[in-house]
């Protein structure tokens, strides 16, 4: 980083300082639920946050917290960074406590993002052919980022969540997402029923995986438009919205109950990828 570039970092001495009052905040389950600010952790992460700040305007960053021995390696980086967004650097010991932990990576950013107006202008805004992923009741934050992550890699246009979904924001579940939870564009859609039927209204074909399901993934054949379903771990989705939608199982050896969420999403996502024309 250049010295003009150096001449914008503001130096913490004490974690107390309140110009880092949302970092310190983390112990506190980040900042879900506040404003839709969240906290973007690594260089990969920051990285694809600028990118979605500067591509789809889905995200501002507000401020970076920076170990100072960080610094000289991320100038390219933190020079994208808008040139009103303060960046903070401290020393290893003020990131520390301000953190609460030692495992920030030192590179710390406050994200918020900017949701769209409506599920229904959210799939408005969808191509033709579009591929989705509905997730249902998915409380873990792993299996909400691996999801995330499939998504991302199969090209999918987007993930749905129901109400009771945990959030896709939180620091762990960004991380396990690879930074593709922001980089996939998602969006709130109500209780299920809301969003299978919203889903329908808009062309969608919902396709539900299930153990219980009608049809084999290996010889289903997607339409132009499909979100495929995915529900919480052990319970599965709903009975009577099994009976409204379609349902696939992923054939699997005798013995073992079912596979985990994210690993379905991930090969169901593959098929239809596949299939669409969209992987590959």
């Amino acid at each position: 980083m250049d010295r003009q570039g150096q001449g914008r970092l503001i130096r913490i001495d004490t974690p107390s300082d309140p110009r880092i009052a949302e970092f310190t905040a983390m112990r506190d389950k980040d900042l879900a639920g506040r404003g839709d600010r969240f906290i973007a952790e690594g260089k990969v992460v920051l990285q694809a946050l600028l990118d979605a700040e500067a591509g789809s305007r889905r995200f501002v960053i507000e401020k970076a917290l920076i170990l100072e021995n960080r610094v000289d390696g991320l100038g390219d980086v933190l020079e994208r960074i808008d040139p009103d967004c303060p960046i903070y650097i401290a020393g290893r010991e003020v990131l520390d406590a301000a953190v609460g932990f030692a495992m920030h990576r030192g590179i710390l950013a406050v994200g918020r993002h900017v949701p769209v107006a409506s599920f229904a202008g959210f799939l408005a805004g969808l191509p033709q052919q579009a591929l989705l992923v509905a997730a249902c009741g998915i409380s873990n934050h792993d299996n909400i980022g691996s999801i995330f992550r499939n998504a991302g890699v199969f090209g999918a246009d987007g993930v749905v969540l129901d109400a009771s979904c945990c959030d896709p924001l939180y620091r762990k579940a960004i991380r396990v997402s690879v930074g593709a939870a922001l980089r996939v564009p998602f969006c709130r859609a109500g209780s299920l029923g809301e969003m299978v039927d919203t889903l329908s209204a808009h062309g969608f074909e919902v396709a539900g995986l299930s153990p219980r399901g009608a049809g084999r993934l290996s010889s289903y054949a997607p339409g132009q438009r499909l979100a495929l379903l995915a529900g919480t771990e052990g319970e599965g989705l709903p009975a009577d919205i099994l009976q409204r939608i379609t349902t696939l199982k992923i054939e699997q050896a005798p013995g073992m109950d079912s596979l985990n969420v994210a690993t379905a999403t991930g090969i169901a996502l593959w098929h239809a990828a596949t299939r669409m024309g969209r992987a590959g």
